[in-house]
C-alpha cells in the first residue's frame, strides 16, 4: 500500500512540473519579401488566462540562427520558466549584423526585426506590447545587433544586453562578411563609421536604456569592449559591465546569458506589471 501511495505521489510531481513550451514558426518579411523562421519559448504561466508577459529578445551571432539558444543553451528553457517572460530566438541570417545593407536590399534585418518581427510576436502571443517590457539581447554578432538596435530604437526596448559584442567592428574588415554588408572599409569609410556601436552613444546619453555589457579577457572583442565602457563611463551612460575569464565560445555565453536574464528580470519587476 505505501509503495502504491509514493509511486502515485512521484507521478503526481513528475507530472505537475512546469516546463516551458518551445514552438518555430514562419514570420513573412515584406521587405525582404521571404519566410524567417523564429523560435520561441514560452513559461508555464503563460497559459495562465489573460496572463501578459514581458518579451526578451535574442540575437544569434556569425553563422548562427534562430534556433541556437535552444540547440546550444541547454538551461535556457528553464530560466525564460524560473523568470516567467516570453523569448524569442531571432533569425538574422548567418551575417546580417542585423542592419539595413546599405549595398544589399537583399538584407534588411533591422527593418524586418523593428517592422515586422516584433509587432507579430505581440498580434499573436500575449505580450505587454510596450517598450518597458521588451529586452533585446545577443552574443558576438547578436551582441551588436541588440545595442545597435536598441540605440537606434528606444521607443521598442527599454532594456539592452551583448555578450561579446562586436561592438566596434572596423579593426576586423575583412572578417565575417562584413564588408558584404557595407562594402569596402576603404571604399566605403562612412558605412563603417555610421554602423558600429561605439560611434552611436549620442542616441544613450538621455539614459533611457538599461544596459549590460559584458566579455570574457581573452576574447578577441576585450579591446573594442573595454573602449565601448570608457566612453560610456566618460558620457556618464549608466550600464553594467562586467569582465570575467573566459573566451569567445559557448561555455563564456551560458554563464553570460544567466546574468543577463536576472538582469531582464529585475528590469521588468521595476517596469511593468504583468497581468
Amino acid at each position: 500500500m505505501k509503495k502504491t501511495i509514493y509511486l502515485l505521489v512521484f507521478v503526481l510531481i513528475f507530472f505537475s512540473a512546469k516546463a516551458a513550451k518551445v514552438d518555430t514558426l514562419q514570420v513573412f518579411s515584406a521587405s525582404m519579401q521571404k519566410n524567417i523562421k523564429t523560435c520561441i519559448i514560452t513559461p508555464e504561466s503563460y497559459k495562465k488566462r489573460n496572463k501578459k508577459l514581458p518579451v526578451v529578445y535574442l540575437l544569434h551571432g556569425y553563422s548562427g540562427d534562430y534556433a541556437t539558444w535552444v540547440k546550444s543553451f541547454k538551461e535556457v528553457a528553464q530560466q525564460v520558466d524560473k523568470y516567467g517572460f516570453i523569448a524569442v530566438g531571432v533569425d538574422g541570417n548567418y551575417s546580417s549584423w542585423y542592419f539595413d545593407s546599405p549595398i544589399d536590399p537583399a538584407f534588411k534585418y533591422e527593418t524586418y526585426i523593428i517592422d515586422e518581427l516584433v509587432p507579430f510576436i505581440d498580434k499573436k502571443y500575449k505580450t505587454i506590447a510596450t517598450r518597458e517590457a521588451r529586452a533585446i539581447t545577443g552574443l558576438s554578432m547578436g551582441g551588436h545587433g541588440a545595442l545597435y538596435l536598441s540605440f537606434k530604437h528606444q521607443e521598442v526596448f527599454g532594456a539592452a544586453g551583448s555578450m561579446s559584442g562586436g561592438v566596434d567592428f572596423r579593426p576586423f574588415s575583412e572578417k565575417w562578411d562584413i564588408k558584404k554588408r557595407l562594402g569596402s572599409i576603404t571604399e566605403f569609410p562612412k558605412n563603417w563609421d555610421k554602423n558600429t556601436v561605439v560611434n552611436m552613444l549620442e542616441l544613450v546619453e538621455s539614459n533611457n536604456l538599461k544596459l549590460i555589457i559584458d566579455c570574457g579577457v581573452d576574447d578577441f572583442f576585450i579591446d573594442v569592449n573595454r573602449d565601448l565602457h570608457t566612453k560610456m563611463l566618460a558620457l556618464k551612460i549608466n550600464h553594467d559591465y562586467i569582465e570575467r575569464p573566459g573566451k569567445h565560445n559557448i561555455e563564456y555565453w551560458e554563464n553570460s546569458l544567466k546574468f543577463q536574464l536576472l538582469f531582464f528580470y529585475n528590469f521588468f519587476n521595476e517596469t511593468v506589471k504583468t497581468k
